[in-house]
């Protein structure tokens, strides 16, 4: 069985099993105990690897116990009902072992992805005016509709609306486990082809919107100093045709001066509160992308198909007269209809298998 696997990854395994002993001998040693510092990132990444540790040990004695099923199938002179219960325990071992082993592909690869259970998801519309808009509302919905399904809070930090009940942008956080590894693949350009709402002769229009998704990490690595690495801007928060929301300046304008990443905030009354998610949206932004600097040239060695969240990217398209949806980058189709009302569990499934299947080459 072991000599069936891939060499490279069993040994990647072992590798981080036994970097995982390391650092839980680190943290007994009274040196490191003594630097709170140190130790925190220790206990860190010693978290990081424990389920790959266990989960790979327990592989292990699955193909030890089936190993000694095997050889008690050798002995000779055995009686039939032995026989027959040792190569039941060396069949239920073997297919128990490439369960464990299957998981641990997927904790290998999404290790970080794991651990983000916070995110922004910016829905724009596109090309196609009004309708695009109505796109990107629809698009809102749908991500609305699978939140609820997996569990997940949802919470809008900016929306600008059209008078026909469309969106130009929207802003929303999504919280719960497992949201970043489910979602990271919505990043890009989705394509709607139907009869718009506004079409008086029932013809077919295509319209855009564009998706982004940028993580929101609670052990922030990207430390921004809002007194010295950001430009604050103040002015009056104002409504539809000009009028004046507010007589003091409540809205906010961000400029990260490195990157120059810009947000503005005006939803709320409160300039405080208006700043408060200003500065959430503009660290996700910076923080993602460092993150896609420093991950850019081994996305170019691997051409990895999904997860780049390329805004400029089409992934995706709705054909609503054939009540189809198609992911371009792995030639998925399925049900619209059962799509947009939030059934995205076989899309997303498909999706993080073509990655998995993708990071696992290029380990």
């Amino acid at each position: 069985m072991a000599d069936q696997q891939p060499d490279k990854l069993i040994a990647k395994l072992r590798e981080l099993a036994n970097s995982y002993d390391a650092l839980t001998e680190q943290m007994n040693d009274p040196a490191v105990t003594g630097d709170r510092t140190k130790l925190t990132a220790i206990a860190k990444e010693s978290a990081k690897l424990a389920k790959i540790a266990g989960g790979y040990r327990k592989y292990q004695r699955l193909l030890d116990q089936a190993e000694q099923s095997k050889l008690v199938l050798t002995e000779a002179g055995i009686d039939q009902e032995l026989r027959e219960l040792a190569h039941a325990d060396y069949e239920e071992s073997l297919a128990a072992a490439k369960v464990v082993l299957e998981e641990l592909k997927t904790k290998l690869v999404m290790t970080d992805e794991d651990t983000v259970d916070s995110l922004m998801l910016e829905i724009r519309a596109g090309t196609g005016g009004d309708e695009a808009a109505l796109f990107a509302r629809d698009l809102l919905e749908m991500y609305t509709r699978y939140a609820d399904r997996r569990g997940w809070k949802m919470e809008t930090l900016s929306v600008s609306p059209t008078e026909l009940g469309g969106l130009r942008e929207v802003i929303v956080n999504v919280k719960g486990e497992g949201v970043w590894r489910a979602l990271a693949y919505e990043g890009g350009g989705h394509r709607v082809q139907r009869v718009p709402e506004t079409e008086t002769q029932g013809r077919i229009h295509t319209s855009a919107a564009t998706v982004a998704v940028l993580p929101e990490r609670q052990d922030v690595e990207i430390n921004i100093d809002w007194s010295k690495d950001v430009e604050e801007q103040t002015m009056r928060a104002s409504g539809p045709g000009g009028q004046n929301v507010n007589k003091v300046e409540s809205a906010i304008r961000l400029r990260h001066i490195e990157t120059g990443i810009t947000v503005s905030m005006r939803d709320e009354k409160s300039q405080h509160k208006n700043r408060s998610k200003a500065r959430r949206i503009l660290a996700a932004r910076v923080q993602d992308h460092y993150r896609q600097q420093s991950q850019s040239k081994e996305a170019a060695a691997r051409k990895l198909m999904v997860g780049s969240g390329d805004r400029s990217q089409r992934v995706r398209t709705y054909n609503f007269p054939q009540n189809r949806c198609t992911d371009h980058r792995i030639g998925f189709s399925g049900n619209l209809q059962q799509i947009m009302a939030g059934n995205l569990e076989e899309l997303i499934n498909e999706l993080t298998a073509h990655d998995t299947a993708d990071r696992l080459a290029a380990l």
